[in-house]
């Protein structure tokens, strides 16, 4: 061992979270003498464990080999955004994004396809053969970019992502039908968005349309047109005629002149995800708009958790390109699999650099595994305020009727502090929905649902994204709990709910891990991750946490009744034969 030792490196860098397979073979040891090693600090890890920095420096340390800590995976992409995005505040003037939403029905698809239209030159109409989700339109030198999405849940599922892509949004409404529930949320979803907002009065044209009335529910919404004295530019089009086209468009140079854009194109390129497929014949395809800088056939880049190299880039004519540079969507192929709407594409400097930052990536994820991301929660305000990394306290407010929407929102925007502000940034009657859930986790809100269900699909995705959902039955609780989060009184009641019950039978010693109590399991399931109490003639005489289980040879992660099995239990060492050791874990019960 001392020559393997004198032989490996007397330094290495080690990443948050790593394998112990991984730890050996980067510290140049067996994996046994790593997992021995690990024993000997009362880590119980198989080789396939993962375990955190700190545990594997202890060992490199040990070993005689410097830790350090690894960079953060993509910190070469990382880096390069950066400086993409400081080139943003000093490059060139760059095409605005735009997405267009609005109510189903409304005319979206109609007028993308209009505005589309209007820039085909005779003789090209049968151009555009693809739908790449993207695509740029030149008005004499002046392009602009606009993003096909499905829907504001879509603009906002990327948003949670981490990808802003949008300059601009378009919300369209129908003349003759008006303000619609789906228009409200998509108002509200690009207000969270904190993007300039132009309104599209669409079908014109009909014997029923009323543009007035359109405008004035808006103005209900809040939303103040620039002919009533706000700020919003408010354009009366006809996607089927045409009528008013030209209008719009002069509306979205307006707004991107006065928003300044501006990109590098001289850096190494970096874009969103817009939409991918796998085709059949030529593999992962991504339609991706470039950020900043320009992206060049060859360029090794990655995308989440996949690396590649563009083989070939198509504009939505399906024409071969050569480069692209900001505000320009293309679809690229050569990546090694297919990316997810909103993942980010960095280009590095080379396919071995692309394949590591990936590599690296990927062993965090694993660690990470387990981990659910915390947002913010009433339990956590208090904290969060006080230590300075809240100032607004954002809701979404969901309620069976409106005129309780509208109570409840008046007396919890009135609820604010000098130090935080109360904003709820969507109400609505009904259930809650997977997309307010996408709105909560992308804008980092709680969700306060007040006799309304939640649907199933909607729970799963705010477990998975830790975002918090409240319900309530009486108004009264609803905004005391928000006000004594506020004040920091309040105070979740847990209730112990005990997983399983063992009896200690027999003692043994380890030189590595202290103290391991051999137990029959009288009732339930014994969990690893439990908290453990030991009871002694009915006392209790430690509460502490469990820090292992086995079964013969091997460390599990559970033990039903009827089985035997070896306990360890952190800074406890004091067993003795006949104790009852109960595993629980804490409920939250309100």
């Amino acid at each position: 061992m001392t020559a393997r030792q004198s032989s490996g490196p007397r330094s290495v860098a080690l990443p948050e979270a790593i394998t112990v397979k991984g730890l050996s073979e980067r510290l140049g040891i067996s994996p046994i003498e790593a997992i021995k090693r690990l024993m000997t600090h009362g880590v119980m890890a198989a080789m396939n464990d993962t375990i955190d920095y700190e545990t594997a420096a202890i060992v490199s340390s040990e070993l005689g080999i410097a830790p350090s800590p690894e960079a953060a995976p993509g910190a070469v992409a990382t880096a390069v955004r950066e400086d993409a995005e400081e080139g943003e505040e000093a490059g060139e003037s760059r095409p605005p994004v735009v997405t267009i939403l609005g109510h189903v029905d409304h005319g979206k698809t109609s007028l993308l396809d209009a505005i589309r239209e209007t820039n085909v030159v005779a003789g090209e109409a049968g151009g555009i053969t693809q739908h790449i989700g993207a695509y740029q339109i030149d008005r004499g030198g002046n392009p602009i970019t606009f993003i096909d999405t499905p829907g504001h849940a879509a603009f906002t599922a990327m948003r949670a992502r981490g990808a802003q892509i949008t300059d601009i949004a378009v919300v369209v409404v129908a003349a003759d039908d008006g303000v619609m529930p789906q228009t409200i949320e998509a108002i509200d979803h690009v207000r969270a968005a904190d993007v300039p907002m132009i309104i599209a009065i669409n079908k014109t044209d009909l014997p029923a349309a009323d543009p007035d009335r359109v405008k004035q529910q808006l103005t209900e919404q809040s939303v103040v047109v620039e002919e009533y004295g706000g700020d919003v530019l408010a354009v009366p089009v006809s996607a089927t005629t045409g009528a008013g086209l030209n209008e719009l468009l002069e509306a979205v140079d307006l707004v991107s002149e006065i928003q300044e854009l501006k990109a590098s194109p001289d850096r190494l390129a970096t874009g969103t995800v817009v939409e991918a497929e796998l085709d059949s014949r030529r593999g992962a395809l991504a339609t991706v708009l470039v950020r900043n800088g320009t992206l060049r056939q060859g360029d090794a880049l990655v995308s989440g958790l996949i690396s590649g190299k563009v083989k070939a880039m198509f504009d939505e004519r399906g024409e071969r390109l050569k480069e692209a540079g900001p505000a320009r969507p293309v679809r690229i192929m050569g990546l090694e699999d297919v990316p997810a709407a909103g993942d980010a594409v960095e280009v590095v400097e080379s396919e071995r650099a692309a394949r590591r930052i990936v590599e690296q990536a990927r062993r965090e994820e694993e660690g990470a595994a387990g981990a659910r991301r915390g947002g913010i929660t009433l339990d956590t305000l208090f904290n969060e305020v006080s230590a300075g990394n809240v100032k607004e306290l954002l809701l979404i407010l969901k309620t069976d009727v409106r005129g309780t929407a509208e109570a409840i929102r008046g007396s919890l925007q009135g609820l604010g502090t000098g130090e935080v502000k109360v904003k709820v940034i969507h109400s609505a009657t009904g259930p809650v929905s997977e997309s307010d859930v996408m709105l909560a986790d992308a804008s980092g809100a709680i969700i306060l649902a007040f006799n309304v269900r939640t649907e199933t699909s909607a729970a799963s995705q705010a477990e998975i994204n830790g975002v918090e959902i409240r319900t309530y039955e009486v108004i009264y609780q609803l905004i005391e709990s928000v006000e004594q989060a506020l004040e920091g009184m309040y105070e979740p009641v847990y209730e112990r709910v005990v997983d399983g019950t063992a009896e200690v039978r027999q003692l043994f010693r380890s030189s590595r891990v202290g103290q391991i109590a051999g137990c029959y399991v009288t009732d339930g399931t014994l969990l690893r991750g439990d908290r453990v109490r030991v009871l002694r003639n009915g006392d209790e005489v430690a509460d502490v946490s469990c820090g292992g289980l086995r079964r013969f040879q091997d460390d599990v992660r559970e033990v039903q009744q009827g089985f035997e099995c070896g306990v360890v239990l952190e800074r406890f060492d004091a067993f003795e034969e006949g104790d009852l050791l109960e595993f629980y874990h804490q409920q939250r019960v309100n």
